[in-house]
């Protein structure tokens, strides 16, 4: 089955602007090459390029993450034949989505998609508890990071700047409406995102990439 991707938010500033006192809630061509602000994974001389689009609030980025992502990692980015480019968006509950984004960088580049993987399969009791504050916490405890360190990470103005000018650069450049959206090699993937052989399937025959 395929999955409608979750709707973006925009204007991470002023969605998130609840974190003053972090009231966070219950719950034109492809840019293929790695930016300074992208998270990535992998050979640098790759020859197939993964980017995906997600948000740490998007459960079919979490399915994404759970179902199919660890094949690719070990039978494509760590074998040297895809490089993964992360890059971050916010879908509702934006504060929560934002803050999420916060704590991973702030764990620093090491334990990074270590928190991303946290936060998207902590998302169940995240959305249903009414602790959202207290869970991503205990991820950034569990990633080394105080509870001032988190504290000062989630109220960080130049984090929150940093996402939203990438949100509106992407957006445009790629026309990203939604999470997750996945490209490879410049191409977005339209199948199914939870599904391990339609996506290593769509790996294997990636087109070459552009020069």
């Amino acid at each position: 089955m395929h999955l409608t991707r979750h709707t973006l938010v925009r204007g991470a500033l002023m969605a998130a602007a609840a974190f003053g006192t972090l009231a966070l809630a219950a719950c034109g061509g492809s840019k293929t090459d790695a930016g300074a602000d992208d998270m990535v994974l992998g050979k640098a001389d790759a020859p197939i390029t993964l980017v995906e689009y997600a948000s740490v609030t998007c459960t079919h980025c979490a399915a994404f993450n759970e179902k199919v992502f660890p094949t690719v990692k070990a039978k494509y980015i760590d074998t040297g034949k895809v490089k993964y480019i992360y890059r971050e968006f916010l879908t509702p509950p934006a504060d929560v989505s934002a803050a999420g984004v916060l704590v991973a960088r702030c764990a620093g580049k090491d334990k990074y998609f270590e928190v991303i993987d946290a936060i998207m399969r902590s998302q169940k009791e995240l959305f249903t508890t009414g602790d959202a504050k207290g869970i991503l916490k205990r991820v950034a405890n569990s990633a080394g990071l105080s509870d001032e360190a988190f504290a000062k990470c989630v109220n960080d103005p130049k984090g929150l700047e940093r996402i939203q000018t990438n949100m509106e650069k992407y957006a445009k450049a790629d026309n990203i409406t939604g999470t997750p959206t996945l490209i490879i090699n410049g191409q977005k993937f339209e199948g199914d995102y939870t599904s391990v052989e339609a996506f290593t399937a769509a790996l294997d025959k990636a087109p070459a990439a552009k020069k």
